[in-house]
């Protein structure tokens, strides 16, 4: 692990966050796992990067994961970003 040469995958953002990407709304995307895609999307788009970690849940294939950061992505995967809704 640790390398994400050759690793790649579709990352589709919701509409909230198209105002940090310029409009982007599909990225091909390349990392290991969901803490450095977060990390590559905060890089990449540096306004989006404080909405990330906190506020949004993953979703990989169409599986939901709340606290995922280590979940690993698997090559020619599609990976959606979904607001995180508090509960009380």
């Amino acid at each position: 692990m640790g390398t994400t040469e050759g690793v790649s995958y579709r990352v589709v953002l919701p509409g909230v966050l198209h105002k940090y990407t310029g409009g982007e709304i599909e990225l091909d995307m390349d990392a290991d796992n969901v803490l450095q895609l977060f990390k590559s999307l905060g890089e990449r788009f540096p306004n989006l990067a404080p909405h990330l970690v906190d506020g949004y849940a993953v979703a990989i294939d169409g599986v939901m994961y709340q606290d995922a950061l280590f979940q690993r992505i698997p090559d020619g995967s599609e990976v959606h970003l979904i607001p995180k809704i508090a509960g009380g």
